[in-house]
């Protein structure tokens, strides 16, 4: 169970149309999830591997590839928004966000009026739109919190990439508050699992801890974005899905759970929540412990600001190429 009265949200990182029609609504019904997102990954292992998307794929014969996408994205997204109205309604939670096309993370007008497109389609208040954390992405971030729309910053690495992220947005909200606006919300997603994919060799060789680099990291932004008391702006820890068979696919999610935050799950890491404990708030770290266990990694010899950057850059580059796959194989359809 989502425990919402101490401020912990769980958003479930699926989307799949047979799922959204027959099981999604029990999952919320019971309290498992109170949100949930999708990635351009996620939709082209979705719509590649259902027969659910046949019959509307009919439908769509002569259009391009990426108007078929985004009929059966708005589609899919509209009909989790109108299962999770109910608990958008009731409080803070309740969001279903959607990702623009990647390959415009460094075009700004892009972003935006394809983010307007999509949300005036989806049309749904409980709709965010996720949008890559770039240069050109903190100003898309800024005008469409000012436009009323909610933002899901996303594929966050670096403190510095969270603090771009949570300035512009604060500039946002503002001006959406001051032009009267009732309800503006916004999360920065921490992407955590890819920093141990990458490192933990490594780090093991060296004799120093595994799969604890994204935690710590995590962590680190978290007590950033707290300290700046946005009650609007939540940090997302995302990429929870281990990448190391050893590791319970609930790892992340219990070592990141934490007030006035929202952790993400795959079906497989909802099931094992749901057999065992209830999880427990694990954060604040301490900052003295954060810096501790960074400058030992600088100490031998790994550059973290170097690593986040990578880690950006390949996370930009499977988004496009699963985007891109995707679309080559709607052509085909």
């Amino acid at each position: 169970m989502v425990d919402i009265d101490k401020g912990f949200s769980l958003w479930l990182d699926f989307i799949e149309r047979d799922f959204l029609q027959n099981s999604f609504g029990k999952l919320i019904e019971k309290g498992a999830v109170n949100g949930a997102t999708s990635n351009p990954a996620i939709f082209a292992n979705a719509i590649s591997n259902s027969a659910a998307y046949d019959d509307q794929l009919v439908e769509l014969k002569g259009k391009s590839a990426k108007e078929k996408y985004e009929s059966l994205a708005v589609r899919d997204i509209k009909n989790a928004a109108i299962a999770l109205r109910g608990v958008y309604d009731a409080g803070s939670e309740g969001f279903i966000s959607i990702e623009v096309d990647p390959y415009l993370a460094h075009n700004t007008q892009g972003t935006i009026e394809e983010a307007r497109r999509l949300f005036k389609a989806i049309d749904e208040p409980n709709v965010m739109i996720k949008i890559p954390a770039t240069e050109a992405g903190y100003s898309a971030m800024r005008s469409l919190l000012g436009d009323g729309i909610c933002v899901n910053a996303t594929l966050v690495f670096s403190p510095e990439q969270a603090r771009m992220c949570l300035n512009y947005m604060k500039e946002g909200i503002e001006e959406f508050d001051n032009s009267g606006g009732e309800r503006i919300e916004a999360v920065i997603s921490v992407f955590v699992s890819r920093f141990d994919q990458m490192l933990d060799d490594r780090l093991d060789s060296l004799g120093l801890p595994v799969s604890k680099t994204g935690i710590m990291n995590a962590a680190r932004i978290y007590n950033m974005i707290e300290r700046n008391h946005t009650p609007s702006v939540r940090t997302l820890f995302a990429s929870t899905g281990v990448k190391n068979e050893s590791l319970p696919d609930d790892y992340y999610i219990r070592q990141l759970y934490a007030p006035h935050s929202v952790n993400t799950a795959s079906l497989a890491a909802l099931e094992l929540l749901d057999q065992g404990e209830p999880p427990v708030a694990t954060l604040p770290y301490d900052d003295k412990t954060i810096d501790e266990f960074f400058e030992k990694l600088e100490q031998n010899g790994i550059i973290f600001s170097e690593v986040c950057q990578q880690l950006m850059q390949e996370g930009l580059e499977a988004f496009r190429n699963s985007f891109s796959d995707m679309l080559t194989r709607l052509e085909e359809q």
